[in-house]
């Protein structure tokens, strides 16, 4: 019978810290909210449809001391009836994370994809809650597809990079 919380010796023995998790949520915490319903109290009566409009999501990243690192989600919407704004909403949802031992190809991949999708479900949960607590109908915000905005922002860096290198 062999002991399955033993640790590896030998030639195969790995360190706990190699082997530990590629990212761990330290701390997470709303940054900044802002929440604004211009049709106050007309809101009832100009509730006549459903509201429609664009979601914005962004991800930032400040380096902390490392190998922490601090991700922000950034979350707006903007809702309309037709062309009157009936409620704005901004949600910066951030959180500090540990790197561990990854290989560099690796880290920005974690940082701007896991990182947010950690996020993610809480800011929902915020701007939810406000859009509710302001009147409106629920808003349901679909999952967001880090991979394809980590994939388009790489895109962008290197097609700056390139233009940085042809001009210099």
């Amino acid at each position: 019978m062999t002991d399955q919380n033993q640790t590896p010796t030998g030639n195969g023995a790995q360190d706990p810290a190699e082997t530990g998790p590629a990212l761990v949520v330290v701390h997470q915490f709303l940054k900044d909210f802002s929440f604004e319903n211009p049709l106050g109290s007309e809101t009832p009566a100009a509730l006549t449809e459903a509201p429609t409009g664009t979601i914005r999501v962004d991800v930032r990243v400040k380096p902390l001391t490392p190998p922490d690192i601090e991700v922000t989600l950034f979350m707006s919407v903007d809702a309309k009836i037709g062309e009157r704004s009936v409620y704005l909403t901004e949600c910066e949802y951030a959180g500090t994370f540990r790197l561990g031992r990854v290989p560099q190809e690796h880290v920005l991949p974690l940082v701007m994809i896991e990182a947010p999708r950690l996020l993610f479900p809480f800011a929902r949960q915020v701007i939810a809650n406000a859009v509710a607590a302001g009147g409106f109908p629920p808003l349901l915000i679909n999952p967001v597809d880090f991979v394809a905005m980590y994939r388009e922002r790489r895109e962008e860096m290197l097609k700056q990079a390139e233009a940085q290198k042809a001009a210099g």
